[in-house]
């Protein structure tokens, strides 16, 4: 009886907590408020699920006590037409609804515009299109130390890209986004959970999914994916503006022009520093 009780109490127990659970979701901040639905639909079912098997094992605990006899039937068609019914409706229930968002989530509106995402250990860096609204091409294969995204630097559609290496990202409020993702090394997933948006970022390929900003603040950036003893430093800041002050923030930023101009002039700096030290009287 003990047992029993104690099944009851735990079913009780987790229906209270999770209606009066100081512990819920972030606040929302983009158009995503499908996957919350969908995530409580998931917990609708399967909490119906665990709170009738922990009251079913309770009822047969104190059913068949000590003295009684339980009825023994080691095949029942009838039960389990039942049971594989009522599994596959519940099964079909959870899987329906996610399957319909995910088909929402990779179909991008034509009037997103594109930015990247590239993570490395362990640091988050972004590229964003300029004026001409496209992002030049990229390759793993090129990223160096002085080419730590990866870019095509002979790419014309390429040279007013936005070059953000480890620094914040800043975003247009209401307006849609599709977010390429791409990895250097390992791994690494990029989550926002405001957004209710995040992603694997998968070396030697390509992933993305979509979003729309719905109110401008300043966000955490994390890695969902462990990816190295130091994934727990893997954060970044992601910015909403209305659009003002984000037209503001993107011309303060370095193109890749810029930093192919630093560069070469960073290496035209060495060279004359050589000649000075091997010709000090000229």
């Amino acid at each position: 009886m003990i047992v029993a009780l104690i099944f009851l109490l735990v079913a009780v127990g987790s229906v209270l907590f999770h209606f009066l659970s100081p512990w819920w979701w972030t606040p929302i901040a983009s158009n995503w408020s499908y996957i919350d639905h969908t995530i409580i639909l998931t917990f609708w079912i399967t909490g119906v699920v665990f709170v009738g098997i922990l009251l079913f094992m309770a009822y047969c605990i104190w059913k068949f006590r000590e003295g009684s006899t339980a009825d023994y039937k080691p095949e029942n068609t009838r039960l389990e037409i039942w049971l594989t019914v009522l599994t596959s409706i519940g099964v079909a229930g959870m899987l329906a609804p996610g399957l319909a968002v995910w088909g929402d989530f990779v179909t991008v509106p034509d009037d997103a515009t594109e930015f990247e995402v590239v993570g490395q250990q362990w640091q988050w860096s972004f590229r964003l299109p300029g004026e001409d609204g496209v992002l030049g091409t990229s390759d793993t294969k090129k990223v160096t130390g002085d080419n730590p995204l990866g870019v095509n630097l002979d790419d014309p559609k390429g040279q007013d890209d936005v070059m953000i290496a480890g620094g914040e990202l800043h975003l247009p409020v209401d307006k849609p986004v599709k977010v390429l993702l791409r990895s250097i090394d390992v791994l690494h997933d990029f989550y926002v959970p405001q957004f209710r948006g995040k992603m694997d970022l998968v070396p030697g390929t390509v992933t993305y999914f979509w979003f729309t900003p719905t109110r401008t603040g300043t966000f955490e950036i994390l890695c969902a994916e462990l990816c190295g003893v130091g994934h727990h430093f893997m954060r970044g800041t992601v910015v909403v503006d209305n659009e003002a002050d984000y037209q503001t923030w993107l011309k303060e930023q370095q193109t890749l022009a810029q930093f192919v101009a630093s560069i070469k002039a960073r290496e035209a700096g060495q060279v004359d520093v050589a000649k000075t030290e091997i010709e000090p009287g000229k």
